[in-house]
């Protein structure tokens, strides 16, 4: 739908910081979700040293750190930098990069798509034009398994369908298909291009490719022409099916989510919630020791290739750390905004409400401060938004006031999904 911008876009990055209520506010993109154990072990150390000591898990599988002091910015610049968490200061808030988090960890899927999330951020970094992509602008790397590729509405996604064959897709309605796994990075990155050339020509302030009037066939045209122009690339051209996830899963569940054989060993990926969609610095230390995490964009965490005899044992550890590792668990698929005292806009404080609103297992609820519902996962779950009075509406129902009320609703709603 095409949008009037009348404002740049805020959206707060590295070094571009956001106001809130309770102080600045950092966003650490992390193509992929993929975070090196020595990184989270600086992000949390400026997190105690220079803020509230709280990290944010975003529903793009991102960190932000919360409460940052007045004057700080360089110090928290030069951190992320040396930790490597800062490679492109003129591009950081366009390394938007979502991926399949259990790609390669767990047998589904059609490919393995990890190895392009690098090559597609090395080349985005690479060009000076795409600089000006904003800070809302997504790329995917779907496996085939349907958990980012279209669920999230990219601007660009690719999504395998057969070993190394894949289809592009243009803000989840324009289609280019029988792409080589080769050919992904440099198509999307045209894609890119495309659209700000298209904005730039028409004067145009939008953020995203829905937003611009027909940008979708001119950005799938120019993927096709990268590829050579083939119109048979607009036609699918492999017939089988990978094997996909649930299609109405809520995404990575808490747990043992994954099992693999390498070398004859047995490995497993690890699933941890947050709690509420947020970390403490000391949490944060917890994953320190592991040589890669990926955050999910349902707001957990995966430690990758665990042997499969330390799984019950590093789940207990997570769980003394405050993690919910049993999908049944009442805080399991929990998410929150930040709501009040951090949130200047928000009408209720969620993170404090959540315990005592939600006292039942099951699907994924996501309580919203407001009705902008920052921070709301993709797929099915249960709306509870904060009114005046300090009530809450649940599912789009009428405002409710007493917090039985309110839990009851819950519960029947997250048993219905």
């Amino acid at each position: 739908m095409p949008t009037d911008r009348s404002r740049p876009d805020a959206c707060p990055g590295a070094l571009q910081l956001h106001q809130a209520a309770d102080g600045a506010l950092a966003r650490v993109r992390l193509p992929g979700g993929a975070i090196g154990g020595d990184q989270i072990a600086a992000l949390a150390e400026a997190a105690r040293d220079l803020g509230s000591g709280m990290i944010e898990l975003t529903s793009r599988g991102n960190l932000q750190v919360r409460g940052l002091r007045d004057g700080c910015s360089d110090e928290l610049a030069e951190r992320l930098s040396a930790a490597g968490l800062l490679p492109s200061r003129t591009h950081e808030r366009a390394r938007n990069i979502m991926a399949s988090p259990l790609s390669g960890l767990d047998g589904l899927g059609a490919a393995d798509v990890r190895s392009l999330v690098p090559a597609l951020d090395e080349g985005l970094c690479a060009r000076p034009v795409l600089a000006g992509l904003s800070g809302r602008f997504l790329f995917a790397l779907d496996d085939g398994r349907g958990d980012v590729v279209p669920r999230f509405r990219a601007d660009l996604g690719a999504r395998a369908v057969s070993g190394d064959r894949y289809e592009v897709l243009v803000a989840g309605r324009g289609r280019v298909t029988g792409v080589g796994g080769g050919e992904v990075v440099a198509a999307l990155l045209a894609g890119a291009g495309a659209f700000l050339a298209l904005r730039e020509r028409g004067g145009s302030e939008a953020w995203r490719i829905a937003e611009l009037d027909g940008a979708v066939p001119a950005v799938v045209a120019a993927v096709r022409g990268v590829l050579g122009g083939d119109e048979d690339r607009g036609r699918p051209d492999v017939a089988a099916s990978p094997k996909s996830v649930e299609e109405g899963s809520g995404g990575v569940r808490a747990g043992v989510a994954g099992r693999r054989t390498s070398g004859g060993r047995e490995l497993v990926a690890v699933a941890a919630d947050a709690s509420l969609g947020r970390m403490s610095a000391g949490q944060a230390l917890v994953l320190a020791r592991f040589a890669r995490i990926v955050v999910t964009p349902w707001r957990g965490i995966v430690v990758p290739d665990v042997p499969g005899g330390e799984a019950a044992a590093l789940l207990a550890e997570l769980a003394a750390a405050g993690f919910a590792v049993d999908p049944e668990s009442v805080l399991a698929g929990v998410t929150a905004c930040t709501g009040r005292p951090g949130c200047a806009k928000a009408l209720g404080d969620v993170q404090r409400d959540a315990p005592a609103l939600v006292v039942t297992g099951g699907g994924a609820v996501h309580l919203s401060g407001c009705e902008r519902r920052c921070g709301k996962p993709s797929g099915r779950f249960v709306d509870v938004v904060a009114a005046m009075g300090g009530g809450y509406r649940v599912g789009g129902g009428a405002v409710l006031s007493r917090r039985e009320e309110i839990g009851a609703a819950v519960a029947a709603a997250r048993e219905g999904l």
